[in-house]
């Protein structure tokens, strides 16, 4: 093979390898950023070295030397939850997928060496360079595909962000509230402590019957049973929570910043629109929007190339003995006799109507989720006001009134007992309330997208094309 062909074999293969445009410099994780940030306001990475992970590290321990808010429980889990760094992978591979579309295939070549039986015994070279015309002509289309399945990837990975966040609120909703009806409790048992010691004097003295004393040793083990479910519930809570916020060894230690629950508000959010709003700014179902998007483009593509299974272009070329060279152009195409992309095009089909249903069964689900936890919302609003509003202060009333009576010695100590305990009481059923409205809350702004005040716009333009 003389030199002339080997220099027109290797300009084929560097125009080939110039056709393929791949982009390096692809940030696709920054959409969901932007996502998150504009929904929370809260920072996220994908931990895509060491460095990265222990740059994140460093900013859990530093949010953990101080007592835990919701917020700082929020960041913790977003930097580091180990599930949600998995799922970011999705991203990675979506984005491979779509390096891999806008990479034109590798050239093919053939060679062939021919030795005759007889004089003279010089070898015959056959050479075949070839490219498939067909592939460049769909390399377009099969990127614009692949860019809406990475949108789509963008959009349900920024969705798990949103799930993870109300996962976590309510999480740390249950730790507070645990915390503040245990406090509650104690006082409650410390009290009964005292009330069944008086009757125990009482008894020894012959003022109270047996079943008085009983009947008060079973409200204190009662109590001290109680007490013991609500520890062994609040330690539950906790792990839960470390569990999302990705937490082991001595960063289990943390505590809460001091307070109780904050007091359901006088005024709520607008109730009207909260479909509108989750329609439009729900992720997972802009995800499922751009999976159809892909699906139809995946169809187009296969029916507009139904009948070209093979379209090859290259050069061949053949030294014969004589030293004479053969150089030209080759082509080879696929008859579309028996195969015409029947399978592809009804496989593309199908997909494409199920991608349809799953959005619109999801666009219903979540209209009806919404309605659901709005309802429920109102309810638990409305009940946890009723004990801050009526209920509490007519039993601090009534203790207040009994310890008058009591002073006036008009009653004896086990009424003044009786109404603190009934007083306690209410106050850990208005925990138990506010506690519901919080976390009912929670899942009402992971059911509409983010925060519940905000304005209807496109999930969507969220995510910018790769």
């Amino acid at each position: 093979m003389n030199l002339s062909i080997t220099k027109i074999a290797i300009a084929f293969c560097a125009v080939a390898s110039g056709a393929a445009s791949v982009v390096a410099k692809d940030k696709p994780f920054a959409p969901v950023q932007d996502a998150v940030k504009e929904r929370t306001h809260r920072e996220v990475r994908w931990e895509q070295d060491l460095a990265a992970r222990e740059e994140s590290r460093a900013r859990v321990r530093q949010l953990l030397k101080r007592p835990l808010t919701i917020g700082s429980a929020v960041q913790i889990a977003l930097l580091n939850n180990r599930g949600l760094q998995a799922t970011f992978e999705e991203i990675g591979l979506s984005f491979a997928d779509l390096r891999e579309a806008r990479t034109l295939s590798n050239p093919e070549a053939d060679l062939a060496i021919k030795f005759p039986n007889q004089a003279p015994k010089h070898p015959l070279y056959e050479w075949n360079i070839a490219q498939s015309f067909l592939d460049l002509l769909m390399l377009p289309l099969r990127a614009k595909v692949a860019r809406d399945r990475l949108a789509a990837a963008q959009l349900r990975v920024s969705d798990e962000v949103m799930k993870l966040i109300a996962e976590v609120k309510t999480a740390y909703y249950e730790v507070l509230a645990d915390e503040s009806l245990i406090a509650r409790v104690r006082v409650i048992r410390d009290a009964q402590s005292v009330s069944l010691e008086l009757m125990q004097r009482l008894h020894e003295a012959g003022n109270v019957t047996d079943l008085k004393l009983s009947q008060e040793q079973v409200q204190y083990s009662q109590l001290r049973l109680e007490l013991a479910k609500a520890e062994a519930e609040l330690r539950e809570h906790r792990e839960a929570l470390n569990r999302l916020l990705g937490l082991w060894g001595g960063d289990t230690d943390w505590k809460l910043a001091t307070g109780d629950l904050s007091p359901a508000p006088e005024k709520d959010f607008a109730i009207k629109g909260l479909e509108t709003l989750a329609v439009a700014n729900r992720l997972d179902l802009a995800a499922a929007r751009a999976e159809l998007d892909s699906a139809a483009k995946a169809v187009g593509l296969e029916k507009t190339f139904r009948f070209i299974g093979a379209l090859d272009f290259g050069i061949a070329g053949e030294h014969e003995p004589e030293g004479v060279d053969l150089v030209g152009p080759s082509v080879r195409l696929e008859l579309p006799l028996f195969n015409q992309g029947q399978a592809r095009i009804a496989r593309g089909e199908a997909q494409l109507r199920m991608a349809a249903a799953k959005f619109e069964q999801l666009a219903i689900d979540l209209r009806s989720n919404v309605r659901v936890l709005r309802d429920r919302l109102i309810s638990k609003r409305d009940i946890a006001r009723f004990y801050r509003d009526e209920l509490l202060p007519s039993r601090r009333r009534i203790t207040a009134l009994t310890l008058l009576e009591y002073n006036a010695m008009l009653i004896g100590a086990f009424e003044v007992f009786s109404a603190r305990r009934e007083d306690l009481e209410a106050e850990r059923a208005l925990i138990e309330a506010t506690r519901d409205y919080w976390i009912t809350r929670a899942e009402l702004e992971r059911a509409v997208g983010g925060d519940l005040d905000a304005r209807p716009h496109s999930a969507a333009a969220l995510v910018s094309e790769s």
